[in-house]
């Protein structure tokens, strides 16, 4: 960059090496000298009017800066390419980066920059150097409305309040203000979630369990007590009239002897009050969910009004905390 203005160079430098047309006109260039330079493959046009001083491929940062550049000064990072920026576990992958416009804006989608105008922006979106990212919630609601399956909506619905990055007003103010426009999967998901469900294979199984018909009503993520008032480890989900807790293990929560060790002493401490723990992992609630209702179905029928004896029970609801 030694060779351009100062004033340039502080942009790319502050833009890692995107910039746009009218930065480079500012700063002396013509459109001809544009040209030349990417037609030499000494610099690349990755977007309309929009430069990388570079060749190669551009790093995820790198894409949401020329999005951000090539949409304008009022665009707001939303959806997967905001969740992604904000650090989201089970958000789906995606190249895309969306934006959000003024509803006055003219500028439309291209190449990988996805526009969308909107009749208002988001008011909670937080500023970075170079653009603004919508808050969590209107991210997640925003990418929820683009996604056509309900697996990935329940993983980062679940995420967004388990990690808390988005609290249950939060969510419920942005799928308010989306109304019915593509939000059936995500008003789902959120319904999960309010009632107890804290992640996406936990809702899983609860869809899994909700078709039989000899499990009664099961209490999710409940707060148990024994007989003296002592809390207990909270299961997945309780059945209590057989005292049978319900474990979904997923790899993610269980990486370390750590982890492992604190699950053992849950499901010895349960076990020392006469609970009967079922784990099951995310891929056998998936690809057999039948046996696994079967496997729950068995163990209520083996243990019905077992729980009567174990002296475990659930808080009142008021005090669930859900």
């Amino acid at each position: 960059m030694a060779d351009y203005s100062p004033e340039l160079d502080r942009a790319a430098q502050h833009q890692q090496q995107i910039v746009t047309r009218s930065q480079l006109l500012a700063a002396g260039f013509d459109d001809m000298y544009l040209y030349r330079q990417a037609r030499r493959g000494r610099w690349q046009r990755v977007l309309p009017a929009t430069y990388a001083l570079f060749t190669g491929t551009l790093t995820d940062e790198q894409r949401r800066i020329s999005a951000a550049l090539y949409a304008g000064p009022e665009a707001q990072l939303t959806g997967l390419a905001a969740l992604i920026w904000y650090g989201f576990r089970y958000s789906p992958r995606s190249d895309d980066v969306h934006l959000i416009v003024p509803h006055h804006a003219r500028r439309r989608s291209s190449g990988h920059a996805v526009v969308a105008r909107a009749l208002a922006l988001d008011a909670k979106a937080r500023r970075t150097e170079v653009y603004p990212v919508c808050s969590p919630a209107r991210a997640v609601v925003d990418a929820a409305r683009g996604l056509r399956q309900l697996r990935p909506v329940r993983a980062i619905v679940a995420e967004a309040v388990q990690r808390g990055f988005a609290d249950l007003p939060a969510l419920d103010e942005e799928i308010r203000r989306a109304r019915r426009s593509r939000t059936a999967l995500v008003r789902k998901a959120f319904s999960e979630v309010v009632d107890g469900t804290r992640s996406a294979p936990e809702a899983e199984l609860r869809e899994c369990l909700a078709g039989s018909r000899l499990v009664p009503e099961i209490l999710w993520n409940p707060r148990l007590l024994a007989e003296d008032g002592t809390t207990l480890p909270t299961p997945d989900g309780y059945l209590t009239d057989a005292a049978v807790a319900l474990e979904v293990d997923s790899q993610d929560y269980h990486f370390s002897p750590g982890d492992w060790a604190r699950t053992l002493d849950r499901h010895n401490e349960l076990s020392r009050h006469g609970v009967l723990i079922l784990h099951f992992t995310p891929a056998q609630i998936r690809r057999d969910p039948g046996r696994v209702r079967r496997l729950v179905e068995d163990a209520y029928e083996s243990r019905r009004g077992v729980g009567a004896t174990t002296r475990v029970r659930p808080a009142p609801r008021a005090e669930q905390g859900l």
